[in-house]
């Protein structure tokens, strides 16, 4: 089994910024992929951005130059450095981790942090 655990969350003005962390424990495999998602109210989770266990990254477009996803594998720890931020960016962000094993992937998720984006 693998935790994750997010925190940095919280209410900022537009234009501001936050950092995010998620810090993971359990049985983690020496290749992973650690991510983050968001979901704002009364719409569906949407991947934010997306790290390899050797720095690849992906990001959705919306965030694109705003934000940078990177890790601590060494402490087994994503984070999302979030500037320029806009009211769009507000919802309950959600860290996961997935994994493969023996052909299966397992995919892990946070309990999520809240990001309210307002003035």
């Amino acid at each position: 089994q693998v935790q994750l655990v997010e925190s940095g969350g919280g209410l900022v003005q537009p234009g501001g910024s936050l950092r995010l962390s998620c810090a993971a424990s359990g049985s983690i495999f020496r290749f992973n992929a650690m991510g983050w998602y968001r979901q704002a109210s009364g719409k569906q989770r949407e991947l934010v951005a997306v790290i390899g266990s050797y720095g690849s990254t992906n990001y959705a477009d919306s965030v694109k130059g705003r934000f940078t996803i990177s890790r601590d594998n060494a402490k087994n720890t994503v984070y999302l450095q979030m500037n320029s931020l806009k009211s769009e960016d507000t919802g309950a962000y959600y860290c996961s981790l997935s994994q493969s094993n023996l052909g299966s992937t397992y995919e892990y998720w946070g309990q999520g942090t809240q990001v309210t984006v307002s003035s």
